[in-house]
Order: structure tokens, then C-alpha cells, then sequence
């Protein structure tokens, strides 16, 4: 299933903004069943989660800039999400997860970067 992109322009150009999404799943589906607390018999079908995403704004008016985009391949993922803070500051962090666990380093277009994942003593 793919959604494409979508471009929107306002006011002559001040601001912008898009989307893309594509997945959820792919590949060979398994049958999963349980019964729930009242005894009622349930059935659904799960298949490995394969999704691209992206989204983004830019508005040069109110000086709002941010965005996100992420892969997942099974139980893997990667990604990164961008914004702009009040003083300027444009802050992307980038990330990935996977059986090791989750790990993100942090970019910030002032200096002071910083590296590191959930497992770090803070």
C-alpha cells in the first residue's frame, strides 16, 4: 500500500509540508488465537511489520520546522526526527533498535552532541 507524497504550498511559498507512508506488513501471515477472560474465541492474522514513513513542516511565518522519518524491517528499526528549537537550535536525533536494544545519538546544529542508548547510567 502506498501513499505517495504530499506537497502542500501556502502563502506564496512561506510554508510547506509533506507526508509518505508505505507498508504496514510484509511477507507470509500467520494465524494467531486466543481465547479472552470471558471464554470468547478469538482468531487474527500477524505478519512481520515492514513500514517507511516520513513526515515534515517548514514554516517560514511562525518559524516552525520539524519532521520525522522511520524504517522497520521486522523487528528492527531506524529512523531519525528533526526540530527546531525556540533559541534556533536545530536538533535531529537519529536512532536505531534492534535485538540489542535501543540506541540514539543526538545532533544539535548549536554543538554539544551527544551519543548513547537506553542501557547507558545517566
Amino acid at each position: 500500500m502506498l501513499f505517495g507524497a504530499v506537497i502542500a504550498e501556502v502563502r506564496a511559498g512561506l510554508a510547506h509540508s509533506f507526508q509518505h507512508f508505505h507498508g504496514p506488513v510484509e511477507g507470509d501471515d500467520k494465524e494467531v488465537a486466543w481465547v479472552d477472560k470471558h471464554g470468547k474465541h478469538h482468531q487474527d492474522f500477524a505478519a512481520p511489520a515492514h513500514y517507511e514513513f516520513a513526515y515534515g513542516v517548514e514554516d517560514r511565518r511562525t518559524g516552525d520546522y520539524h519532521g520525522q522519518k522511520e524504517h522497520r524491517d521486522g523487528k528492527a528499526v531506524s529512523g531519525e526526527y528533526t526540530v527546531k528549537e525556540p533559541d534556533g537550535n536545530i536538533r535531529t536525533v537519529k536512532y536505531h533498535a534492534d535485538e540489542d536494544g535501543f540506541h540514539a545519538t543526538v545532533y544539535n546544529s548549536h554543538g554539544n552532541n551527544h551519543e548513547g542508548s537506553d542501557d547507558d547510567e545517566r
